[in-house]
């Protein structure tokens, strides 16, 4: 059951899936790799990491209008360079543990020229082909051999391969597997908003991976519940993180046609919606954002001049609410979907309580 099954009360409308994928044309797709138990052996496990696919359009190659943010740029996200020049986003955006960038980086560069539809933009040997992926990532080294390098090629072509339209699923999946928010299990969650007719009746969709925070500022439904559940705290064997330890990755998936200046705008609104879950940008956080949009096909490779729609800035603002309002669903969907996660040396991550959640929610007249 996600939040807003079990009664957690969210402002704005869902998209008939309340994910993502609720944008046409954006499918997801994990690799999660779960192994081993016990003692930390470098190389050898425990595991609890993987993989995480997000495709703006499917396998066509038909790069979309982006833009990027960084609230705290503790972390990494490649190919945002790039971005920011161009305003396109050339194909999926992956997400997985820190140490494995470089991995998924260069599996996606072989799969993207054995899958996807790149004909125009390769030359007649088919030698011309450049790429410069976008993976982000979050640290999940208290629970994962994250210096073991778990991740391969294979695992990002998973990934890609069972990326598909639909629901998404959520928790202990993909990038996300090892994962911690709030000091509770975290991981992958997604939500969505659709405008009303009289804004454009456009999607939004958020897919997070939610890796940071601390208990006390936990906040859900406007109501702190961390600060009301003392126990169920991490249980580390071996040396205990820095508070506020980790990130979070968010992408923003639009059908509505903005511009990479706009979208930028759009990525700039995510901290509000982790603000409302208590987040705060810490200095050991890496919180980065992207934000594409799938209007415009077409547009990055024409020979001529093309014509293009955008929304009026004027009429932006519902969007904005749209984002901040998905993104906080997301990561509280993430919460609630993660299960308990035992991982190396036995350190132990608890998943959100959710009856205890509701009952605190109760005993504030929240529903």
């Amino acid at each position: 059951m996600r939040a807003r099954e079990e009664g957690v009360p969210f402002p704005g409308k869902p998209g008939p899936l309340n994910a993502i994928t609720d944008v046409e044309g954006v499918e997801v797709g994990h690799s999660t790799l779960i192994s081993g138990e016990g003692k930390l052996v470098r190389g050898h496990g425990p595991v609890r990491t993987g993989v995480t696919a997000v495709l703006p359009r499917g396998r066509n190659f038909d790069p979309a209008f982006a833009g990027w943010y960084s609230l705290n740029g503790n972390g990494e996200m490649t190919g945002t360079t790039w971005i920011e020049e161009s305003g396109f986003l050339q194909g999926p955006v992956m997400i997985t543990n820190t140490n494995s960038v470089g991995t998924v980086r260069d599996a996606v560069i072989e799969w993207a020229i054995q899958n996807l539809e790149a004909d125009q933009v390769l030359s007649s040997d088919d030698d011309y082909y450049w790429y410069l992926p976008v993976v982000a990532e979050t640290y999940d080294g208290c629970l994962n051999d994250i210096n073991g390098f778990h991740v391969k090629k294979d695992h990002v072509f998973e990934a890609l391969d069972t990326a598909r339209p639909g629901v998404v699923l959520e928790g202990n999946v993909g990038g996300g597997t090892g994962m911690i928010c709030h000091e509770f299990k975290g991981g992958i969650g997604t939500s969505s908003r659709q405008l009303s007719d009289r804004h454009g009746g456009y999607l939004v969709g958020v897919l997070v991976q939610a890796n940071y925070g601390d208990r006390e500022r936990l906040t859900i439904a406007g109501i702190q519940v961390g600060q009301k559940i003392s126990d169920l705290q991490p249980e580390f064997h071996s040396s205990k993180p820095v508070q506020d330890l980790g990130s979070i990755i968010v992408v923003v998936a639009t059908d509505a046609p903005l511009l990479p200046h706009q979208l930028k705008r759009i990525a700039r609104r995510v901290p509000m919606g982790i603000a409302r879950v208590g987040g705060i940008g810490a200095n050991s956080s890496g919180d980065i954002f992207i934000a594409f949009s799938t209007a415009n096909p077409g547009a990055a490779y024409q020979p001529v001049n093309t014509d293009i729609h955008m929304l009026s800035n004027d009429q932006i603002s519902p969007l904005f609410a749209a984002t901040i309002e998905a993104t906080e669903e997301a990561i509280i969907n993430a919460l609630f979907s993660a299960e308990t996660m035992i991982g190396i040396n036995g350190n132990t991550v608890y998943a959100l309580p959710h009856e205890r959640v509701l009952d605190i929610l109760k005993r504030q007249n929240i529903f």
